[in-house]
């Protein structure tokens, strides 16, 4: 009997490390990035241009408003030519603004992007491009809400502004990891873009 629990034990074990790594960030592609600059948490990076698909999202929602199930709809195949579509990191999301709506986008892979993305078959799904550029990013662990959002914000502008860098009025945040992914383990970004 012991034996048998054992080996249940044990596959137990690794049906979970392999489902762990299956949805992990380090299974999908990631947009890419150069790094100038690494101070701590702080990083200045540079970023090329991105094709990616997007919708309007509420942040607070965290994807309850649909947003990310229209952006998994699309790269599950509900687009013009019926294509399945590789999950990338990070998911990017922009808040309200002015009057304007979040956004919730996915980066289209590189190869995907080189040939022509498939058109959105849903209305609330754009492909757009997300000009390249040089951001200061800080990097942090745990649930991405409003108050994870305006204290990084905060400690990033506050250090931006003690190294000289002129900030952009906007941010976005950047989240590497499933929905289950235990918050200690989770790779959150905030970026502003600078000049």
């Amino acid at each position: 009997m012991k034996t048998a629990y054992l080996i249940l034990g044990v596959a137990l074990v690794i049906a979970v490390y392999f489902a762990w790594k299956l949805t992990s960030r380090d299974a999908y592609e990631s947009a890419t990035y150069s790094v100038i600059r690494k101070q701590g948490v702080f990083e200045i990076r540079d970023y090329p241009d991105l094709l990616m698909a997007t919708t309007p999202t509420q942040f607070e929602s965290q994807g309850g408003d649909g947003s990310f199930m229209r952006l998994f709809g699309y790269i599950s195949g509900a687009n013009a030519d019926r294509q399945k579509v590789a999950m990338t990191t990070p998911v990017f999301m922009e808040r309200e603004s002015g009057g304007d709506p979040g956004q919730m986008g996915f980066v289209v892979p590189t190869e995907v992007a080189q040939v022509g993305a498939p058109q959105p078959s849903n209305t609330n799904v754009d492909l757009r491009n997300r000009r390249g550029g040089r951001f200061a990013v800080i990097r942090f662990s745990g649930r991405l809400s409003p108050a994870t959002y305006d204290n990084a914000e905060r400690q990033l502008r506050e250090w931006m502004s003690g190294e000289g860098l002129t900030a952009d009025a906007t941010t976005e945040a950047a989240g590497y990891d499933a929905p289950w992914t235990p918050g200690p383990f989770r790779r959150n970004e905030l970026l502003i873009r600078f000049k």
